[in-house]
């Protein structure tokens, strides 16, 4: 039988020092000729890393327990080259990322995506008694915020996204608008849905008969239910709402704007004391592959829809004067549901079509959601952009 014997203690850390100190007269032989210990450096690292290691070893490596004995890291600092590096080995060790970075189990983001920003909980919490829970549809989800204020104009939390010819700046944006409250007595809000018909995704089990892709003539999972919630919280603050159900961009989606201005002259005509002008819709959001996703902001626990607003100009050849009123009004409204929910609202979008926004200079165009989010999801950011519509123009009021 053989027997192998493992080598002792001291025989192993002589051997290592003798492997240490002929590296370390390799690397004064090699960095010789060098004129500089930068150049030295270079050749360096050309020649291997073992220069980096022993430098480690010498300056103590806070992950490794092992240290070279007092007779290598004497002859170390016998050569000037190695010392001079000291410096650099210290820079490197301090730019060095975690280990558990780089093992593949936690992958990092890209260093030109910025950190999404996470929406606070707000003072008073928009769960009800018992708490809402929301089934998941399944879809894709994103939180939609500028990474940079490039391209934007931007006042505080608010952004905005310029589609027109017409010079905008923030000194535009200093809470102030024409629209108000009557004096009279009788409805002040009027509710429109120019496409009634855009759905929601529904989780499974609750799905709908479909009118088109995306779309359902059931008032009771469109967007005119969502009209519904915000009439809703409108109410609830004070506030008197009228609510027309009307889809009119059902049977037929060409000339819907037509039939919905239509309705909204008719309003007015009837009631003379409505001030503010909301036409309800939902985007359609998809990327590059034609998938789509729903865009979300957390709020107390849950996902609500993210929405943005849509103003109409006269760039397109249509006359409306007021345009830049109904700017400052969503702008107002956006700053205060932007102090509490962060990534609520997307950025305004500023265009050239009119949206029928010219018949009061109180005239919105809100987007609720996109096609990917869930009716639950639409009703939760109604309730809450409703009560930002009413602080705002009951604080003008009061």
């Amino acid at each position: 039988m053989t027997i192998q014997r493992r080598p002792r203690p001291q025989l192993r850390r002589q051997l290592a020092a003798l492997a240490a100190v002929g590296g370390v007269l390799y690397l004064v032989a090699a960095t010789a000729a060098s004129p500089s210990a930068r150049s030295a450096l270079d050749e360096v690292g050309r020649q291997g890393e073992l220069a980096l290691g022993l430098l480690r070893a010498q300056l103590g490596d806070p992950d490794r327990e092992e240290i070279l004995p007092a007779a290598v890291s004497l002859a170390i600092g016998q050569s000037p080259v190695l010392v001079s590096g000291q410096e650099a080995v210290l820079r490197l060790r301090g730019t060095e990322e975690p280990d558990d970075s780089r093992d593949g189990d936690t992958p990092q983001p890209p260093s030109d995506v910025p950190p999404q920003p996470e929406a606070p909980l707000p003072e008073e919490p928009a769960q009800p008694d018992p708490p809402l829970v929301f089934a998941d549809n399944g879809v894709e989800a994103r939180t939609l915020v500028p990474s940079s204020p490039e391209g934007y104009i931007v006042s505080g939390g608010v952004y905005i996204n310029n589609r027109t010819e017409y010079p905008l700046d923030a000194s535009l944006l200093d809470g102030t608008f024409a629209a108000a409250l009557p004096e009279e007595e009788g409805p002040q809000i009027l509710i429109v849905h120019t496409h009634g018909s855009e759905a929601y995704t529904m989780p499974p089990g609750q799905e709908y008969e479909p009118s088109g892709e995306s779309r359902t003539t059931d008032t009771s999972l469109n967007v005119v239910r969502v009209g519904d919630e915000l009439a809703k919280t409108l109410e609830e603050a004070g506030l008197t709402v009228l609510h027309d159900p009307t889809l009119h961009d059902y049977p037929e989606y060409s000339g819907a704007y037509g039939r919905s201005l239509d309705a909204v002259n008719a309003y007015l005509a009837e009631y003379p004391t409505i001030s503010f002008v909301l036409d309800v819709h939902r985007d359609a959001i998809s990327d590059g592959d034609g998938t789509p996703y729903k865009v979300v902001s957390g709020v107390a626990g849950l996902n609500a829809a993210q929405m943005s607003f849509v103003i109409g100009t006269d760039g397109g050849g249509l006359e409306h004067p007021d345009w830049r009123e109904n700017l400052k009004l969503a702008a107002a409204i956006q700053q205060r549901l932007t102090a509490d929910y962060p990534t609520l609202m997307r950025p305004i979008t500023v265009r050239n079509s009119r949206y029928n926004q010219h018949t009061t200079p109180g005239s919105l165009l809100v987007e609720m959601g996109a096609a990917g989010n869930s009716l639950d999801e639409a009703l939760l950011s109604a309730r809450l952009l409703g009560k930002a519509l009413a602080e705002t123009i009951l604080e003008k009021g009061a």
